[in-house]
């Protein structure tokens, strides 16, 4: 891949005859969008044009004589560009153009089909190994959060631990663990996995993804518990995972917008107990007997990802981290009239930019933790991404020095599959000392 010697590229497709073709192939849909760039790893120098053929097919068979119109414009950002595509024998090329910064274009396409409309799109980047966040990296920000953890760890570790039946196995035990995480008296919880057989194993910590939520499915990962690590699942609003999606709906009216709570102070800020909980985990974690005095890892996607990220910066224990598609990255990129990450502050409300939420974000914004890790990082994201765009992960990943692989997975939207997930796990066990 051009300029970026240090990614190790792969390109997952649906058909596996032609790894560069991007399709969607949604469940029980009539129809089926082919998106092919004419780069096959969908990567462009700036001022190149990009070229995307277009495929469409209702019921299999290829349209024709059916118009898309579609638009272009960069990642995340108003369209500059549109136009009408007519279809030949189901398929059409259109010219993108290109962009003099590095950077993503995102061609949006719509068909209509008896009154209902069908949408795809496909993102292509332009130099993005060169992309640089806006967000600024505060003065003190290092001495910042070395003072929050420095309080943080004057408070005794205490917790209670409670076994899970549910997700024992013969391989490994389960249980619920609610951890004090800050001195007056906030909670969060985790399901715990140890492996049985009595020895001394990694440990892997592993935030949760955004949102007001139970521990979805720790069953998922089953493979770390059976295979020798220990895990823990984490939530961080100190919600028990067992409660009914009644209360759960209750809990999300009123905690749904927590990204947004006490942002005019970073003292203030709803997100300093969260990073400094997931990092009183590091403690409890490293506190186990079982836990072998040696490997501890962070890992998760997006909302995940950030705090993967986060809390291996904030404690110099953790000896690798797997992020994907990190949110809360390069959160003030809207202000610079740019791409910004999720939870997408100011994107459509940028008078909303007060100094004092500028400044707060600063602190809390998981490119500038980036900038400091020391551990290894592996990172995986699609280009696709419209929740944690592919602007915003590269520039995380363009400000690490330590060492760092990514997996590329351009037609990839908000999400990871099985295979990309079980390589997390493996990464893991190669960078276990």
């Amino acid at each position: 891949m051009k300029n970026f010697c240090r990614v190790t590229l792969i390109i997952l497709c649906a058909l596996a005859s032609n790894v560069s073709r991007g399709e969607n192939y949604p469940s029980r849909s009539d129809l089926l969008w082919v998106t092919n760039p004419d780069h096959p790893d969908w990567l462009y120098e700036t001022g190149d044009s990009a070229m995307i053929s277009v495929e469409l097919y209702r019921y299999g068979i290829p349209v024709d004589g059916v118009d898309v119109e579609y638009t272009i414009g960069p990642d995340m950002l108003a369209a500059d560009a549109e136009g009408r595509l007519a279809l030949k024998g189901g398929k059409g090329t259109i010219n993108i153009g290109t962009m003099h910064e590095p950077g993503f274009r995102d061609l949006r396409l719509t068909a209509v089909f008896d009154g209902h409309k069908f949408s795809h799109h496909v993102k292509v980047g332009f130099s993005p190994e060169k992309l640089v966040p806006f967000v600024k990296e505060p003065g003190d920000f290092v001495e910042f959060w070395e003072r929050a953890v420095a309080e943080d760890v004057k408070f005794p570790l205490s917790y209670t631990l409670e076994p899970v039946e549910k997700y024992t196995t013969d391989k490994m035990s389960c249980q619920l663990v609610r951890l004090q995480t800050t001195p007056g008296g906030k909670s969060m919880y985790g399901y715990l996995f140890i492996p049985k057989g009595g020895g001394r194993y990694p440990a892997v910590l592993t935030p949760p993804g955004a949102g007001v939520k139970t521990i979805k499915d720790p069953m998922i990962h089953r493979y770390y518990g059976e295979g020798g690590m220990i895990r823990l699942e984490i939530e961080i609003h100190g919600l028990h995972p067992e409660l009914t999606e009644a209360q759960f709906a209750a809990e999300r009216k009123e905690k749904g917008d927590y990204l947004k709570f006490g942002l005019d102070d970073p003292n203030r800020y709803y997100m300093k107990d969260v990073y400094l909980g997931c990092r009183r985990f590091i403690d409890f974690l490293t506190s186990l007997p079982e836990w072998d005095g040696k490997n501890l890892f962070t890992q998760g996607g997006s909302q995940g990802g950030a705090l993967a990220i986060t809390t291996a910066m904030l404690d110099d224990r953790v000896t690798g981290c797997v992020a994907n598609h990190p949110a809360l990255s390069d959160m003030t990129g809207y202000l610079g009239d740019k791409t910004g990450g999720y939870p997408h502050h100011f994107r459509k409300n940028p008078e909303d930019a007060t100094p004092d939420k500028i400044r707060t974000l600063e602190y809390y914004d998981v490119v500038n933790f980036a900038r400091h890790l020391k551990c290894p990082v592996r990172m995986t994201w699609g280009f696709n991404d419209n929740t944690c765009p592919p602007t915003t992960s590269y520039e995380v990943y363009n400000v690490i020095s330590a060492p760092k692989d990514a997996l590329l997975t351009p037609i990839n939207e908000h999400w990871t599959t099985v295979p990309t997930e079980r390589g997390h796990y493996e990464w893991i066990k190669s960078h276990c000392r």
